[in-house]
């Protein structure tokens, strides 16, 4: 897993040299970081099999005690006038102490009622990302762009249950998911106050994923935004690694890009 991750930054570290590298001289390259503070609303149902036993299907927050908890994006882009790419890492680490109001069978093992369980799921996300304006007007007094997206969303996380009765077990789960889509840029006051907007997903083999945003910024320095926005993700598993989930994550953000 550590290797693929590893992979999948050089890969995309090496999109955003490449794309810097291959702008012509005569257009004007944009590049820069932004950092998001997100806090996600979580509404998760998980169930690990083994290929022989089928695990129950639990509500995190009210079968595990695991609540909600804030997390943060950090990102790197690059881009010319309608080309555009970017690479962003998303953490989500939960983790609770509950008793348990009911068995539950996991990863072949029976954690059993009223037993104190030690819960965690720990994803992390990588989004690497290139959009090509289809119209792109400048802003004067007022832009507006529109264009298609095309992604790879790198996926890898883990789910763990441990008792001091029945010991602990977890699973590991990888995934490499395509996606396309659309964004959108307007430029209400120049390039002092800006509204983006995006969605991309996909589905196939039971499995989709959604992952969609909306946010208004304002410059008030040179080469600095200050962001506000939503962000909802939907990311519905069925058997990867014997891992079937079903997770929403929606709530605001506020953010802060350094761009030149």
């Amino acid at each position: 897993m550590k290797r693929m991750t590893k992979a999948f930054l050089i890969m995309g570290v090496s999109l955003l040299f490449l794309c810097a590298l291959m702008t012509p001289p005569a257009q004007a390259i944009e590049f820069g970081a932004r950092g998001f503070w997100w806090v996600p609303n979580l509404n998760a149902k998980l169930r690990v099999n083994t290929d022989s036993v089928t695990g129950t299907e639990v509500n995190v927050k009210d079968t595990l005690g695991i609540s909600d908890k804030s997390t943060y994006n950090v990102e790197a882009f690059v881009g010319t006038k309608n080309h555009h790419v970017s690479l962003m890492y998303t953490p989500l680490d939960y983790s609770a102490t509950q008793n348990l109001s009911s068995s539950v069978v996991f990863n072949g093992r029976t954690y059993a009622a009223t037993t104190s369980v030690e819960s965690k799921l720990r994803m992390s996300m990588f989004d690497l990302q290139y959009q090509y304006d289809l119209l792109n007007f400048e802003n004067i007094l007022a832009g507006f762009s529109i264009g298609l997206i095309g992604q790879v969303k790198y996926l890898e996380g883990e789910a763990k249950l441990n008792s001091s009765l029945t010991g602990e077990q977890k699973q590991s789960f990888t995934v490499p998911i395509p996606m396309v889509g659309v964004g959108a840029h307007i430029g209400l006051i120049a390039n002092i106050l800006e509204a983006r907007a995006k969605a991309t997903g996909i589905g196939y083999s039971g499995s989709y994923f959604v992952d969609a945003s909306a946010d208004i910024s304002v410059t008030p320095f040179p080469f600095v935004d200050i962001h506000a926005g939503y962000r909802y993700l939907k990311l519905k598993i069925d058997n990867v690694s014997n891992v079937y989930s079903d997770m929403d994550f929606y709530g605001p953000f506020i953010g802060l890009t350094i761009g030149f």
